[in-house]
């Protein structure tokens, strides 16, 4: 990972609203922590681990308070149908599917929908964004449970178009 990928990736970060990101890959461990207050960045750590140093038992394993979801452990399992269209997540935030705790929920399995229905809102940086569907049909299935973070692109509902 060069420079400018590691620089682009803070910016990312910072403007995305997540207090805190990390990044394991090979020989690179990257730690990026923000502030949601002016999306300034409090602390950048890129570690270059030797490549002895990257066998697991001679890593000593740190815990860290907090917790990040990772975008493996939220995906939804592949579906075999093809017919079915994807609508997914546009931003990262936390799903919500009604508009507020005691109206009702925005859709259910087997609701038609038509283009421009609201079908849930995602909360990033204390907006709500609604979001709209981008086709016409049948819900068939819902990814993502009520009040859980979701990542950029990541799948949020199966519609039928037929």
């Amino acid at each position: 990972m060069d420079l400018k990928e590691i620089q682009n990736l803070i910016k990312f970060v910072a403007n995305s609203g997540v207090a805190e990101v990390k990044l394991e890959m090979d020989d690179v461990k990257i730690t990026i922590r923000t502030t949601l207050e002016g999306n300034v960045t409090e602390t950048t750590y890129v570690q270059q681990l030797p490549a002895q140093a990257a066998l697991p038992q001679a890593v000593p394993q740190v815990t860290a308070p907090i917790v990040v979801n990772t975008a493996a452990e939220t995906q939804a399992p592949a579906v075999a149908d093809s017919k079915y269209v994807t609508i997914k997540s546009p931003i990262i935030g936390t799903f919500y599917r009604k508009p507020s705790p005691d109206k009702p929920v925005f859709t259910e399995v087997g609701s038609t929908i038509a283009k421009g229905d609201v079908l849930c809102v995602i909360e990033a940086m204390k907006l709500f964004n609604e979001i709209e569907s981008e086709v016409s049909g049948k819900i068939v299935k819902i990814l993502v449970d009520d009040m859980s973070p979701v990542e950029f692109d990541q799948p949020l509902f199966l519609v039928d178009p037929s």
